[in-house]
């Protein structure tokens, strides 16, 4: 495998290397649950967006089930009756962009999954992301004390449980997590900091085209020492080759803190091959 892609991760890289973009949705992500499994190349390569390329770790590549929570959601600023607060869990991968002496290490998605149609219909009218509504639940423990998702969190104690649940017809489907210890900083280098610092985003068109945005936020510190449970029948959600992934132990398991963030518009990219060799839109 290639793994000329491996290196260290400046924190929020993004926001040190690209002029501010406009802003289209700030929020709050929190506790994000990561189970991440290494996966072959050829099996990621059917999904890239056109103009950049697998991000590798160490010579391997990731997905990732991610459940979190979105929490004092604004579109353009505005506050949304009743879609400000709610989970979502979504399968991930890793790619990256080099554009004008820059690399933009980023995400792109397989399928995310959220409980309001409204939402799941806005992503995929702005942004083209595979968005579901399903029906979801979650739940939260510090210390054994259970909190809302819309107060404010108190320091976190050592302990923290999570769980994320959805279903799809008759399928039910959990993500949970239990830490030990206490959170720290993501160790530079590292698969935690691999997994949890990409600071693009990166959506296929129905044109064949792709469209990048930038996250931007500080870094988090994580619980690395969990015990992680999931449960349903992710061939059914996710098709034979992922859900054989999700199937095998996961590299590695984290929880993040997370933090307040900013999503920008999207914006097309450049792409080569539009018949005269030439820079076009894609």
């Amino acid at each position: 495998m290639d793994d000329s892609n491996t290196g260290p991760i400046p924190a929020n890289t993004a926001a040190t290397t690209a002029s501010e973009p406009t802003r289209f949705l700030s929020a709050e992500w929190r506790w994000l649950a990561m189970f991440n499994f290494p996966v072959e190349p050829r099996l990621l390569e059917p999904h890239l967006p056109a103009g950049t390329t697998l991000d590798f770790h160490e010579g391997i590549t990731y997905v990732s089930l991610v459940g979190f929570m979105f929490l004092r959601t604004r579109v353009l600023g505005i506050p949304v009756p009743f879609h400000r607060n709610f989970p979502e869990v979504n399968l991930r991968f890793y790619v990256r962009r080099e554009t004008g002496g820059e690399v933009r290490r980023a995400v792109s998605f397989i399928k995310e999954i959220v409980p309001k149609w409204a939402i799941a219909h806005v992503a995929r009218w702005w942004y083209n992301e595979p968005y579901v509504a399903l029906p979801m639940w979650h739940r939260r423990n510090a210390g054994g004390t259970p909190l809302a998702p819309t107060v404010p969190s108190p320091p976190a104690p050592q302990e923290q449980q999570v769980e994320y649940g959805w279903n799809e017809k008759a399928n039910h489907y959990r993500i949970s997590l239990h830490t030990r210890g206490a959170a720290t900083p993501l160790e530079p280098g590292s698969l935690n900091q691999f997994i949890a610092e990409h600071y693009w985003g990166y959506c296929p068109q129905r044109d064949g085209g792709t469209v990048e945005y930038r996250v931007t936020h500080p870094s988090w510190t994580a619980w690395s020492d969990c015990r992680g449970e999931l449960e349903g029948d992710f061939h059914t959600l996710y098709g034979g080759t992922f859900g054989e992934i999700l199937c095998a132990p996961p590299a590695s398991i984290l929880l993040a803190d997370g933090s307040p963030v900013s999503v920008s518009k999207p914006a097309r990219i450049g792409l080569r091959g539009t018949g005269n060799g030439e820079w076009g839109r894609g």
